[in-house]
């Protein structure tokens, strides 16, 4: 991922303070690198490899055993060194994993960036993992007693579709117009309405885990 430059950080800035004029809600925009480094799983499956090695040199070969040692542990340095390259990484990951973890950065960010402590609890984090390919809208317990989960489906359309043509700028305003809209529908803004969260974009380094 390219990062963000100060123009773009401007615009998704501006297009959040837009939003939040027309409703009592707030909304925070996350971008993650990777939700997640999965080191742990690139090296266990390395050491499974390692560790089939001397199956082969037992059966094919008259090796010594200090010889097939030195192979195993060979394999083991090697991949581990190949396992550094996150393209890597992320290319023997399983998706569903993947997803599992992006999810859970998700709302670990909803937590961090304090979305559950707003007046009302009418907080919504939108939030990307760019390795992962992954999009979440997550809103907090007083939005979601008057709308379902279902209708951020048009936020995330609009801003995968943007980002899948490399324009991102566009399909974060896109995506915070769609939720700036559902949220004065349903959460006006108060006469004593405040900006209870920071409106700029955050981008988060890689995951450790």
């Amino acid at each position: 991922m390219q990062p963000f430059t100060p123009d773009e950080h401007a615009v998704i800035a501006s297009a959040i303070t837009r939003a939040e004029k027309h409703t009592s809600g707030e909304i925070v925009v996350v971008v993650a690198r990777a939700s997640s480094s999965y080191g742990y799983f690139a090296l266990m499956c390395v050491a499974l490899l390692a560790l089939a090695v001397p199956l082969p040199l037992i059966y094919l070969t008259n090796w010594p055993v200090e010889h097939i040692y030195i192979a195993q542990l060979a394999v083991f340095a090697a991949g581990a060194l190949l396992m550094l390259w996150q393209p890597l990484r992320m290319a023997i990951t399983p998706t569903a994993l993947k997803r599992t973890r992006a999810h859970q950065r998700a709302v670990e960010q909803f937590l961090v960036q304090n979305l559950h402590t707003t007046k009302g609890r009418t907080g919504v984090l939108i939030y990307v993992s760019d390795a992962e390919r992954y999009a979440e809208v997550i809103a907090d317990d007083g939005i979601y007693a008057k709308v379902t989960p279902q209708v951020w489906d048009e936020l995330i359309d609009a801003l995968t579709a943007h980002i899948g043509t490399g324009k991102r700028t566009e399909g974060f305003v896109a995506a915070i117009e769609i939720c700036g809209k559902i949220l004065a529908e349903h959460f006006p803004p108060s006469t004593v309405d405040q900006d209870e969260l920071p409106n700029h974009l955050i981008v988060l380094d890689v995951g450790l885990v």
